[in-house]
C-alpha cells in the first residue's frame, strides 16, 4: 500500500508535467500541437476565437477540448503555449491575467513569436506565472505538419520557462538555442532574410522570366534548378566560393545592363537589385568598399552623393 501511495502523486506529476494548453488554433498551434500529441504531451484543451476555429484546431492535432474561453485553459495544465500573431500575445495576455489571476501561480506560459521577448506576457509574469518564449526556425503552410527534427528553436524568458521550453524542443527533436529577449528582432529579421524575402526573390525572377516569354511553370522550374544548385553549393563550399553572377566576377558592364534593363518594370525590381547587390557586396566580396563605390557609379549614388557635398560647401 505505502508503495502505491508514493506512485500516485509521482504519476499524477509526471502527467501534469506533460499537460500542455494551446491558445491560438491557426498553423503554428496546430503544427506543435500535433507534433507534441505524437510525442506523448497531454494536449488539455485548444481555445480559438471562435468555437469553428477551435473545433478545427482540436480535431487537426488529434487531442484537446476545443474551447473559446481562455480561463478553461488552465484546466489541468501545467504549460500554456499562446501561439496566436505577434500582435494579438498582449491582449491575450492582459486578458488571462484578467480572468486567471492566482491561479497562473506556479504554471509556465510560452509564447511563439519569433520577434516579441518574454516582456510581451509580463501581466502573467505580475500573476505568479514563470514566462518565456519558444520560437521554432521553420515555416509554417498550414496544409501538412513540417518535420521539426534538427530546426532551431530560440528560447528565454524566466528559468521555469526556460527549462519548460528546452524539454518541449528536445522532445520535438529540436535544438534550443538561448536568444536575449532584446535580440529577438534581429534573430527573426535574419529568418525573414532567409526564407520570406527569399521567396520574393524567387517570384521577382520568374515574374522577369515570364516577361521575356517562358510560361510560368517553365519559369519557376528554371529558377529553382539555379536556387537549389547555388544553395548546395553554399552548404558544402561556403559562402565565397558558391558566389556566382557578374558581381562575383567584377564585370560591371553586366550590372549596369541589368540596371538598364530593370528601369523598364516596376520600380521595386530595379530598387531589390540595387539594394541586394550592394548587401552581396557587404557580405560576400573580398573588397567591399571597393565593389561599393563602382555599384554608387553605376546608379549614379557617387555623383549625386558627390553633388550634394559640393552644394554644401
Amino acid at each position: 500500500m505505502r508503495i502505491g501511495v508514493v506512485s500516485q502523486p509521482q504519476g499524477i506529476l509526471a502527467w501534469m508535467t506533460k499537460s500542455l494548453g494551446i491558445v491560438g488554433a491557426g498553423r503554428v498551434g496546430r503544427a506543435l500541437g500535433q507534433r507534441l500529441r505524437q510525442n506523448g504531451w497531454r494536449i488539455t484543451v485548444v481555445a480559438g476565437r471562435t468555437e469553428s476555429s477551435a473545433k478545427r484546431g482540436a480535431r487537426f492535432i488529434g487531442a484537446g477540448r476545443p474551447v473559446t474561453g481562455l480561463l478553461a485553459t488552465l484546466a489541468m495544465s501545467s504549460t500554456i503555449l499562446i501561439t496566436v500573431p505577434d500582435d494579438a500575445i498582449g491582449s491575450v495576455a492582459a486578458e488571462l491575467a484578467r480572468n486567471a489571476g492566482e491561479e497562473l501561480r506556479g504554471k509556465v506560459v510560452l509564447h511563439t513569436s519569433g520577434a516579441l521577448g518574454a516582456c510581451a506576457l509580463a501581466p502573467l509574469r505580475c500573476c505568479g506565472a514563470a514566462v518565456g518564449s519558444m520560437h521554432p526556425l521553420q515555416t509554417f503552410s498550414g496544409v501538412s505538419v513540417p518535420l521539426l527534427e534538427g530546426k532551431l528553436f530560440a528560447i528565454e524568458g524566466d528559468e521555469p520557462a526556460v527549462r519548460m521550453a528546452r524539454k518541449i524542443a528536445r522532445s520535438l527533436g529540436g535544438v534550443p538555442v538561448g536568444i536575449p529577449g532584446a535580440k529577438k528582432p534581429l534573430y527573426h529579421a535574419a529568418g525573414v532574410f532567409a526564407a520570406g524575402l527569399c521567396l520574393a526573390m524567387e517570384e521577382a525572377g520568374v515574374r522577369m522570366l515570364m516577361n521575356v516569354g517562358l510560361k510560368r511553370r517553365e519559369a519557376q522550374r528554371a529558377v529553382l534548378s539555379l536556387t537549389y544548385q547555388v544553395l548546395e553549393n553554399y552548404e558544402r563550399l561556403g559562402p565565397q566560393k558558391a558566389w556566382t553572377g557578374p558581381l562575383a566576377r567584377g564585370d560591371f558592364g553586366v550590372v549596369t545592363a541589368h540596371e538598364k534593363a530593370l528601369r523598364e518594370l516596376q520600380p521595386e525590381f530595379l530598387g531589390a537589385y540595387c539594394a541586394v547587390s550592394r548587401l552581396a557586396a557587404r557580405v560576400l566580396a573580398h573588397d567591399a568598399s571597393g565593389m561599393l563605390a563602382q555599384l554608387d557609379a553605376i546608379s549614379g549614388n557617387g555623383k549625386l552623393a558627390a553633388t550634394a557635398k559640393g552644394g554644401h560647401e
